[in-house]
């Protein structure tokens, strides 16, 4: 079904870095040294690479967990760490025993550049060819810029410092200090004079300087034309140039030199094959033909952010001069779009331009994209606070995943979508757009039961929005996500969940509204379903409901349906039943239900036609005998009346052809089991127990096992005084269940 299945290496790396506790031991020293508990565990350069990404990515590396990478376990050459805030120098000096020659190690504020260069071993020092402290700090306790760490990297052939504090001075020092320095990126840095530069003329061959300020924009233009062995120049700005206007958009233009001054130079960088001119202003068309007829081997021109991208040139296939060995970043196509998401993730405003042209063209797709999907996710990710960038990343995922178009999309990209958009939700609860966007992506059964995310922090945030914002839309999205999730998630979950009372009188209130309305639409059977599984097996939840009301409402609710057409009836009919089967099995709420009008009902209803209603109406009045005749509040020949007429319901069910019910545990059944002084509860947990397992036998056959259902199903089997019709169907689940087991041992 898919075109690249998630790798086995993949998924064992991905099970390590989530089962740290149970596969490693921890030091008793201090601080705690982790070590894998089997001696005989060892990861090659690769595998000790992708663990350390996988850590990181995870939000998983500390100092304790950086601790595993022992040079006796592992082999690390190529060092990736971002954003990883827990680490500090001690952790940091683990590295020292490793042979390191590319590091990167960005959005680092705990630690200085200075400080963790101080962490790397002799080895690494002499030959270390690329660092990337892109985003993390170079400014000590004193808030003093140090740099001087740099000049140890004498081998060193690239240095990134974009978005940190690295300054002329600094510039003035690797220029003078890093021979061998061949790729630099000094982008949104405090630099304002590049002239340092002109003593690596002779071998700089790739130069970043996005969103650089120069002092005097006059002294750029001849530096950079100095600089005749570069091979890739990124003079680009944060400002654009309007295609209708053509005015300057952005402040600060004082700073910025004239691209026109460049490209109008004869013989300017002779070597030149990826020039990146986005956001700048002034040059003419005539001037970038003449620039790109010069320069032959030119095979990518950025030019996102200005109206350059639009000319057809650069972005009409089917133009007779149309540069068609050239890439282009803009947006003016998909080619130029995708193009900028994939440069471009770091910087805010080129990435929430290209998602809003990116939602346009979405918009149309019909074919699944998990290309794109791949390049909005980083860019989603890299600006979890910015809202433009969610509010069209979250359109931009919703469009592509919704549909047949999701169906094909992996479920492992699709974990990822699911993960940013809840962090989405979480930044900007108050935000209605953006939460409808998520509820939008949230709201397809291959994600709600294919994927594998926290089902719990979903539906917890889900169930915020339903409470925050009076939308029917989002409303019915909502309660159907939780009607799904509530079945998904642990008992305790629930609990946590349905025992909140704000959620309960939201949804309360969405079935008194309804009711009121006669409106029986899909938004009232949705939030009956997540009522219904939000009680099941959970008390603190039953116990809300019953306080605020939700009985009293469920029997008018009941009322209501009664004449309206059988498939409307029955539906809501079930949820209801189902749900007060969920307070039935709780003891000491079972007096709630002990009331004339619902005895009478229920009487009424294990004669439906439908087995579901007759089903649940049957479980609800077992429940109740089986606490005995003391309890109930009808006379003993009332309460003989209803269980006989019972009993003869249940022997003339016949299997339904799908299954009527889910059951999260069999626990519930086994006091009813356990009556033998009202055969007819027993009848009817044995039925229940047989449906399933008939039904879904390798689920439920298995549940029975374990939980020690079919021991008590046995001694049911021996016990002379047993119902014969019950002692027959145990027998027939008993049965049932070995040829299960049976089946399972032949396959093995």
């Amino acid at each position: 079904m898919y075109d690249t299945p998630v790798s086995l290496q993949n998924c064992c790396v991905d099970f390590i870095c989530d089962n740290l506790s149970t596969l490693c031991l921890a030091s008793a020293e201090t601080p705690p040294k982790l070590t894998f508990k089997d001696p005989e565990v060892y990861f090659h350069g690769d595998l000790s690479e992708q663990l350390l990404n996988s850590l990181c990515e995870k939000g998983k590396l500390t100092d304790e967990t950086l601790s595993l990478f022992d040079p006796s376990v592992t082999n690390l050459k190529r060092v990736c760490i971002h954003d990883a805030q827990q680490l500090t120098t001690r952790g940091l000096r683990t590295l020292k025993t490793h042979r390191i020659s590319e590091l990167e190690i960005t959005g680092l504020k705990s630690v200085t550049v200075n400080d963790a260069i101080g962490c790397l071993g002799e080895w690494t020092l002499c030959n270390l060819r690329s660092l990337n402290v892109s985003n993390s700090t170079f400014l000590n306790s004193t808030k003093f810029c140090v740099v001087v760490s740099l000049s140890k990297l004498r081998n060193l052939h690239s240095l990134n410092v974009s978005r940190t504090e690295f300054n002329k001075h600094g510039l003035e020092i690797i220029a003078e200090d890093l021979p061998c320095l061949e790729s630099l990126d000094i982008s949104c840095t405090q630099i304002n004079d590049i002239s340092p530069l002109r003593k690596c003329r002779d071998r700089l061959k790739s130069l970043s300087m996005y969103n650089l300020r120069a002092s005097n924009k006059d002294d750029v233009v001849p530096v950079l034309f100095d600089l005749t062995k570069l091979v890739h120049l990124d003079v680009s700005d944060d400002s654009v140039i309007t295609p209708v206007q053509h005015t300057f958009m952005a402040g600060d233009s004082q700073s910025k030199f004239p691209i026109q001054d460049l490209l109008e130079k004869f013989n300017c960088l002779p070597h030149l094959t990826s020039l990146d001119i986005s956001g700048k202003e002034g040059a003419v068309e005539k001037t970038l033909r003449k620039f790109i007829s010069e320069h032959k081997n030119m095979k990518f021109l950025g030019l996102a952010r200005t109206a350059y991208c639009e000319m057809p040139m650069f972005c009409d296939d089917e133009c007779g001069d149309f540069y068609c060995d050239i890439v282009i970043s803009g947006d003016a196509n998909e080619r130029q779009v995708l193009e900028a998401l994939r440069r471009y993730v770091h910087r805010v405003v080129y990435v929430q331009k290209s998602l809003y042209t990116l939602f346009r063209l979405t918009q149309t797709m019909v074919e699944p994209r998990e290309d794109i999907v791949k390049l909005v996710l980083p860019a989603m990710k890299s600006h979890p606070k910015q809202l433009g960038v969610q509010m069209a990343a979250t359109a931009c995922l919703y469009n592509l995943s919704k549909g047949e178009i999701g169906n094909k999309v992996h479920p492992a990209c699709l974990k990822h979508v699911v993960n940013l958009t809840l962090l989405s939700m979480d930044n900007f609860p108050n935000h209605q757009q953006l939460q409808k966007n998520a509820l939008l992506t949230l709201c397809s059964d291959r994600i709600l039961q294919d994927v594998s995310f926290d089902r719990y922090r979903c539906a917890k945030l889900v169930m915020e929005c339903l409470c925050q914002f009076d939308d029917p839309s989002m409303n019915r999205m909502s309660v159907a996500i939780c009607s799904i999730l509530a079945a998904k998630i642990s008992t305790s979950q629930t609990s946590l969940l349905g025992a909140k009372t704000k959620y309960m009188q939201k949804m309360l209130d969405l079935v008194r509204m309804k009711v009121e309305a006669r409106s029986i639409d899909i938004t009232l059977k949705f939030t009956l379903s997540a009522l219904w599984n939000l009680t099941d097996e959970s008390p603190p939840t039953c116990r809300v409901f019953l306080k605020e009301k939700g009985l009293d409402l469920f029997m008018d609710t009941l009322m209501v349906v009664m004449d309206m057409e059988t498939d409307v009836r029955v539906h809501v009919e079930t949820k209801i039943l189902g749900l007060l089967n969920n307070i039935a099995e709780v003891r000491e709420l079972r007096g709630f239900l002990m009331r004339t009008d619902n005895l009478i009902l229920l009487k009424k209803l294990i004669h439906a036609e439908q087995i579901d209603v007759s089903y649940f109406a049957a479980g609800i009045i077992a429940h109740l005998a089986s606490d005995g005749a003391e309890a109930w509040l009808v006379s003993s020949t009332d309460r003989e009346e209803i269980l006989q007429e019972l009993g003869e319901v249940v022997l003339k069910w016949e299997q339904p052809k799908g299954e009527m019910v889910a059951y999260r545990s069999f626990k519930p059944f086994f006091p009813l089991l356990r009556c033998y002084s009202v055969p007819t509860v027993q009848l009817w947990a044995v039925w229940a127990i047989q449906h399933v397992c008939t039904k879904n036998g390798d689920r439920y056959c298995l549940m029975l096992e374990e939980e020690g259902g079919s021991e008590i199903l046995q001694q049911m089997i021996e016990n002379p005084e047993t119902n014969p019709d019950v002692k027959n169907l145990s027998i027939n689940i008993i049965a049932l269940s070995k040829e299960k087991r049976e089946r399972g041992s032949a396959k093995k």
